[in-house]
């Protein structure tokens, strides 16, 4: 099948197809789910380190599920997408998976369960994918070897840690950056498409490999469900997706990544192909590289105060930029532009020519870091003025 300049073998339609329809599931359910969470009192009630001024109602991981189900159900009705399901299990792990991390979820925008409670949950939803395959056979590392590298050769128990750690770790990052309205969604969209789209790349250049299949399946429904529900929250937000969104985000991304980049015998490439097959993991935590930050500081400055590394406060990045000057809308816009730099540079360095890509990632995060700045720029030159 040809697809528009991707090549024969590509079935990019396919894959819009299925995106568009998770969007639109999501967009739908998501009004239910609204109503849902006002009756069950799945209420955000404003807090001192909150931005919003009014109650919330939570739970619009439900609609992003609903809709990651409807495009895998989708997908599957199509002969050249059931090739994702015929490979591997890593759809039906993401399915499971993600529904009981969402219930998991659900439970706390309900309850607010306590940190190890939801730790025991996350970790739980992991082990879901590793029993369903999802795991790291491989892996490449720039040290040791003849100077190019060497290759980490995993057992099946250490490549499902490897799993558990990264996907506890993405979940927690986009639960913690989850702070203004569309934020995570935003970032769940551009890590998803960014993903997709070197799956997609990895197919063209593979004449349609089947094991591209699987990644570029669980993206597709991801950036789906993020699109469908971004209308929602998007500020003015009329409702937050919650942990049971934020987490669902984190573990489809996680399995994402390792269904790319798991199953590679790396020991058959060069050090630059390692790379280029590493490219969804580095992908993932280009986009997530500032909510990962975000993450580890927030718990060196809790543990340093004394409290639990889960206690909330209003430090993280996004309350800065607050602070600075920026509107809500300015700032999820700024991160946006931030992620989607590194992500979308992430890719394009596997694709074009590298020193010209670092070239222009230098430009555009120049450019990101000054509009970032403009509003201490102009308050300091207002107090020169005076």
């Amino acid at each position: 099948m040809n697809a528009g300049g991707f090549g024969l073998g590509v079935p990019v339609k396919e894959f819009t197809l299925v995106a568009l329809t998770t969007a639109v599931v999501t967009l739908l359910l998501t009004g239910l789910v609204r109503l849902l969470a006002f009756k069950i009192g799945a209420v955000a009630v404003p807090r001192a380190r909150d931005v919003h001024a009014k109650p919330m109602p939570r739970m619009g991981g439900v609609a992003m599920y609903g809709g990651v189900c409807a495009g895998m159900l989708l997908a599957h009705q199509l002969p050249v997408l059931r090739r994702a399901f015929d490979y591997a299990l890593d759809p039906e792990a993401v399915l499971v998976g993600g529904g009981l991390i969402v219930l998991v979820g659900m439970l706390d925008d309900r309850f607010e369960l306590d940190s190890l409670t939801k730790a025991a949950g996350q970790i739980a939803a992991a082990g879901v994918l590793v029993l369903f395959g999802v795991q790291w056979l491989m892996f490449w590392v720039p040290w040791g070897g003849t100077g190019h590298g060497s290759v980490l050769v995993l057992d099946q128990n250490m490549g499902g840690v490897l799993v558990i750690l990264l996907t506890f770790a993405l979940v927690n990052a986009l639960n913690f950056v989850d702070g203004l309205d569309g934020l995570a969604a935003g970032i769940g969209l551009i890590a998803a498409v960014a993903t997709g789209a070197f799956a997609l790349v990895l197919l063209a250049k593979n004449g349609g490999d089947v094991s591209s299949y699987p990644p570029a399946l669980i993206a597709a429904t991801l950036a789906g469900a993020c699109l469908g529900f971004l209308p929602h929250n998007f500020q003015p937000a009329k409702i937050f997706m919650g942990d049971s969104g934020s987490m669902l985000i984190g573990l489809m991304l996680a399995a994402a990544a390792t269904s790319a980049s798991g199953r590679v015998n790396y020991l058959t490439f060069g050090a630059g192909d390692a790379v280029g097959l590493l490219s969804p993991l580095i992908v993932v935590v280009a986009v997530l590289l500032i909510p990962l930050l975000d993450l580890i500081m927030a718990v060196i400055r809790r543990v340093r105060n004394g409290t639990s590394w889960a206690k909330p406060d209003k430090m993280h990045l996004h309350h800065r930029l607050l602070e600075v000057g920026h509107s809500q809308r300015r700032a999820v816009l700024l991160i946006y532009l931030w992620a989607g730099v590194l992500a979308f540079g992430a890719v394009a360095l596997t694709v074009f020519d590298v020193f010209l890509v670092a070239g222009l990632m230098v430009v555009c995060l120049l450019i990101a870091l000054l509009v970032s700045a403009i509003p201490r720029l102009r308050a300091s030159r207002g107090r020169h003025s005076a």
